[in-house]
């Protein structure tokens, strides 16, 4: 990245012609209020992140399919998305090819100058901008129709507090009769076993072979996990390895409900897997 550019704001709109990604955004410290640690597990994902899927563009394909089903079913009218934990684009990107005006903002600089490379490159229009989704009133003008956090974003806080003011940011920046629209791991599941690793993919497709794994390391209590992201390539004779870490909290859906209950939500409704198509569970709520 650039050592001098720093993101411009009010947002700038990407589309046919963009710069290559990594080009035009610089950190300063201090201008982040999320853990380091979760900012540095995107910065350094973000050129990764389209590896841990099969086909990285017919993923976007698919979940958009699924999402616009669900944003349909409560919110047909709904034209105006804010997708405030875009990561390289994977949600925004197949909401705008759908037709919905997205705007695309996500913690981590790097992640959000991919997702506008990527978009340009698939000749998609969006805006783009840096924001950390406990702070959206005041980084992100304007209201939206729906505003979304997919893939497991929101258990990177691990207190209620600030749980609470993700929620409430989230739901300043929703129009009057707007829809929320989030999705988690099942933790109610998986806090059950407490697994240790998810078993390895052995994926060949566009980007080349690779193996894909993730180790997760439980809190006693069970409440937070470390999570570590492993991927290997061929490299040579051999293979080359890199990791990516963060941790998480297992956060429960009735957890969630009451988080978004006391945030000013109701209508709260989650929607899983096995009837969504979804890969993970999806709640859904609207602003009281």
């Amino acid at each position: 990245m650039s050592d001098t550019a720093v993101f411009p704001f009010p947002p700038r709109r990407v589309g046919e012609g963009a710069r290559g990604w990594g080009a035009a955004f610089s950190i300063r410290s201090g201008d982040y209020a999320m853990s380091d640690t979760v900012l540095d597990f995107y910065q350094h994902l973000a050129q990764d992140y389209h590896l841990i899927y099969a086909d990285w563009l017919r993923g976007i394909e698919r979940q958009s399919n699924v999402l616009e089903r669900v944003i349909r079913a409560h919110l047909p009218e709904a034209r105006t998305v804010l997708d405030c934990a875009c990561g390289i684009g994977t949600q925004a990107i197949g909401l705008a090819r759908r037709g919905y005006t997205v705007h695309a903002t996500d913690l981590s600089p790097a992640a959000v100058e991919r997702a506008a490379h990527e978009a340009a490159a698939q000749g998609i229009a969006l805006s783009v901008g840096v924001a950390d989704f406990r702070t959206l009133a005041e980084q992100v003008p304007d209201t939206f129709d729906v505003v979304l956090a997919c893939d497991n974003s929101l258990p990177h806080l691990i207190e209620d507090a600030d749980l609470r003011r993700a929620a409430e940011n989230m739901r300043d920046k929703l129009r009057p009769g707007g829809l929320l629209l989030l999705s988690i791991r099942d933790y109610d599941h998986l806090t059950l076993d407490r697994p240790r690793a998810t078993m390895p993919q052995v994926l060949d497709g566009p980007d080349g072979p690779r193996i894909v794994f993730q180790v997760w390391d439980w809190a006693e209590d069970g409440r937070t996990y470390a999570f570590r992201l492993f991927i290997l390539r061929p490299d040579g004779d051999g293979w080359r390895t890199t990791s990516h870490a963060t941790t998480y909290r297992a956060l429960l859906r009735a957890e969630l409900n009451t988080i978004l209950a006391d945030s000013g939500f109701e209508d709260i409704r989650w929607h899983m897997p096995q009837d969504t198509g979804y890969h993970q569970p999806i709640v859904t709520a609207r602003p009281v």
